[in-house]
């Protein structure tokens, strides 16, 4: 049982930095930092997208964009961090 907690916390932990990259490349797109034209880049920004828009377009249905800031991704880091804590609670 110890095992799987630990394995849902490390999925969870990978979890984490996916929505911040998928974070961090939309702000990068938005400044024109980063050219979204650049098949890499793209590709990388499109598996993480991929990955946390189901649950984000979730969030946004409770949580409305507000003043053009999204803040599903800062509710999704705060939901994973509770639950990690709970699952690091249940096995010490």
């Amino acid at each position: 049982m110890t095992a799987l907690i630990l394995l849902i916390d490390q999925v969870l932990a990978i979890y984490t930095y996916i929505v911040i990259a998928t974070a961090v490349f939309s702000w990068l797109f938005a400044f024109n930092i980063v050219n979204p034209r650049n098949q890499i880049v793209s590709t990388i920004y499109e598996v993480c997208w991929r990955l946390t828009e189901p649950i984000l377009s979730r969030i946004r249905g409770i949580i409305p964009v507000m003043g053009g800031l999204d803040l599903s991704p800062i509710v999704l880091l705060l939901a994973i961090f509770f639950v990690r804590n709970l699952l690091r609670t249940g096995i010490y």
